[in-house]
């Protein structure tokens, strides 16, 4: 069954979550960094890292959002970094932290759906997705568009979260997810459908080995998984 954040609308997932993300969008950099402790921009870093032998290379970041994943993926010198995204809202509020920091001559932000990416075959030599492919309306749809993009050999990073499965830190999780975070994401955002949403996709997402699988269905090989912060989240690294 595929998890929507409105249950009420008739709308299909990617529209909702078009819509949704284009709600939360004003709160969502805040909330973020708050709900998470800032442990998330650890997570980014380490993600990122995996990445570091490539020679000034021509990255895409899928499900961008306000494209903090790109402004980290800066430390490896890219040749460029292209932000794509679902939300116009979302990417308003992208283009603004990248024109305040004056790198707008290296990140593009592009409006487009991951199912049907706007690019050449083998136009980039790496992609990444940051939170963003529980998000995918079809999951293996949109793995097999990011195999297309990349060149040979190119690289893929995904850094999703996961469910933790040792005690105590399984059950701290779980009412955390279920009940702090969608009250304070709602009150906050004012979209609490949002942060419901949040930990209904997690469970549903095919993680670990699952994912692993599903990577390989796409043409991917493996090169590691690596759990964060007790499971909490995890960093998923393979190539073409």
């Amino acid at each position: 069954m595929t998890v929507k954040p409105y249950l009420t609308s008739d709308e299909g997932k990617k529209k909702q979550i078009k819509n949704m993300f284009d709600n939360i969008a004003p709160k969502y950099d805040f909330l973020n960094h708050f709900l998470s402790l800032g442990i998330d921009k650890i997570w980014r870093r380490r993600a990122i890292g995996l990445l570091k032998d490539l020679k000034s290379p021509r990255i895409l970041d899928i499900a961008t959002g306000t494209g903090d994943l790109a402004i980290a993926s800066l430390r490896l010198k890219p040749q460029s970094v292209v932000g794509l995204d679902l939300s116009p809202q979302m990417l308003k509020v992208g283009e603004e932290k990248i024109q305040k920091k004056k790198l707008d001559h290296i990140i593009s932000m592009v409006e487009g759906d991951s199912e049907n990416l706007p690019f050449n075959d083998g136009e980039f030599d790496a992609a990444m997705v940051a939170f963003g492919v529980r998000n995918f309306e079809n999951l293996n749809a949109g793995l097999l568009e990011i195999n297309r993009v990349l060149k040979p050999g190119g690289k893929f990073m995904v850094l999703e979260f996961s469910n933790p499965t040792v005690f105590p830190i399984k059950q701290l999780f779980k009412f955390y997810s279920s009940t702090i975070l969608p009250w304070w994401g709602g009150l906050l955002s004012k979209d609490k459908a949002a942060y419901t949403y949040l930990p209904a996709s997690v469970a549903a997402f095919p993680e670990g080995q699952a994912f692993v699988n599903e990577l390989e269905k796409a043409g991917f090989t493996s090169l590691r998984v690596w759990k964060q912060t007790f499971g909490v989240a995890t960093i998923y690294f393979a190539h073409k």
